[in-house]
């Protein structure tokens, strides 16, 4: 069976893994994706600190191991009738099924602010920082903007930024996270929201809740309800629009339904996972387990003997806060959630894949499992206070 996946994000390569491991020889792969790399982007905060840095693994490199051949082009519409994709060269690939992982794209959610929006803002986001290093900025209110359904990285980012400022002697800079949400990251439970609480009040973190960020102006943040918020500098995360694909039923902001294997209800062979799918969390273990269940039900049309196990969301967040990081996890739609200091999956990284996290990790030189160095702490694989890998170099 000829397998086509459109992309070279978490969800391309985990699609890519789970095909091997499931399907063995009976399907060929080929990865359609512009990029020479894959870039592990939930680091990008850790940058601007200087206490991690952003990973870069060669894209086809990682195919070759994986028995599977990349195409550094772009698919830009599909033709489902035909089975048939068309690239950015113009060139028409056929495929007997047709995984779309291309991810979104981010936009300016709050005017006037600061978005920070991954790899691409660690500069300007350093910028700030030693701008209010020298003097030049009093406040920073970190905005969640409406509609932000992974909010993590922000709380990141004002954490590392409290703790950064107290190592530096910094004093003077107010700082406050501002957040549509009922409590601080309220999507993994009460337990949560409560450490959470209390990490922001350790680093003097001002944390206003149900306060909606609209547009940022000179020295203030307008935000809903109707007030102004002084404000010398204001960071905001992009909202999120999808790729709106010609030849894909998509809604108003570019997004492609799925159902519980991963399957656009519209089509025939065509599977979409990740960022772009109307699944309203938007954060790369999920894109992972919808890869995986999309992945499951190929291998089974394949003739491979594995059960098309439905996608059942499990969240795993893990925080960088300039101490010990907090492992999270919750199952949407259930009281099940957990917080804590020691990991609660392996390999501890910040993306969990059933098979690209140990496939990752084992680039990295990292154990296994965690009794792989005889039960040592995490620390020893990943730096106590940015979990970022300190050992090994990419493949």
């Amino acid at each position: 069976m000829r397998v086509l996946i459109a992309g070279g994000g978490v969800a391309a390569l985990e699609a890519m893994l789970a095909l091997r491991a499931l399907a063995a020889d009976r399907v060929s792969v080929v990865l359609v994706a512009p990029d020479r790399e894959f870039v592990y982007r939930p680091l990008a905060v850790a940058e601007p600190f200087r206490l991690g840095e952003v990973r870069t693994f060669p894209l086809d490199r990682l195919a070759d191991a994986a028995g599977a051949r990349v195409l550094h082009d772009a698919v830009v519409s599909v033709d489902p009738d035909r089975h048939t994709v068309r690239t950015e060269s113009d060139d028409e690939l056929a495929y007997d099924a047709l995984i779309l992982a291309l991810g979104a794209r981010p936009r300016t959610a709050v005017p006037g602010a600061t978005t920070f929006a991954g790899p691409s803002s660690t500069g300007a986001f350093g910028e700030l920082l030693d701008a209010a290093v020298g003097g030049s900025v009093d406040s920073i209110v970190f905005a969640v903007p409406a509609g932000a359904t992974w909010p993590l990285p922000l709380y990141e980012l004002a954490l590392l930024t409290g703790a950064d400022f107290a190592d530096r002697g910094t004093r003077g800079v107010e700082l406050a996270v501002v957040t549509p949400e009922e409590a601080p990251l309220a999507l993994f439970g009460n337990e949560a929201s409560n450490a959470i609480r209390e990490l922001l009040a350790i680093r003097g973190i001002a944390l206003r809740t149900q306060t909606t960020p609209v547009e940022a102006g000179a020295g203030t943040l307008a935000v809903v309800p109707k007030e102004e918020i002084r404000a010398g500098r204001v960071v905001a995360l992009p909202r999120l629009e999808g790729p709106r694909l010609p030849g894909i039923w998509h809604d108003l902001n570019g997004f492609v339904p799925t159902d519980e294997h991963g399957r656009v209800p519209s089509e025939v062979d065509v599977y979409a996972a990740g960022d772009m799918t109307l699944f309203p969390l938007k954060q790369g273990g999920i894109a992972t387990q919808q890869a995986d269940a999309a992945a499951a039900s190929i291998a089974a049309a394949a003739g491979a003997e594995v059960e098309a196990a439905p996608f059942r969301p499990v969240l795993r967040g893990l925080l960088l806060t300039g101490m010990v990081p907090r492992f999270l996890r919750a199952e949407p739609g259930t009281a099940v959630s957990a917080v804590d200091t020691e990991p609660l999956w392996w390999p501890p990284g910040k993306i969990v894949g059933r098979y690209l996290a140990p496939f990752l990790a084992e680039r990295l030189g990292l154990p296994e499992t965690p009794a792989g160095r005889e039960g040592v702490r995490v620390e020893v694989a990943l730096d106590a206070q940015t979990a970022a890998p300190q050992v090994g170099s990419p493949a």
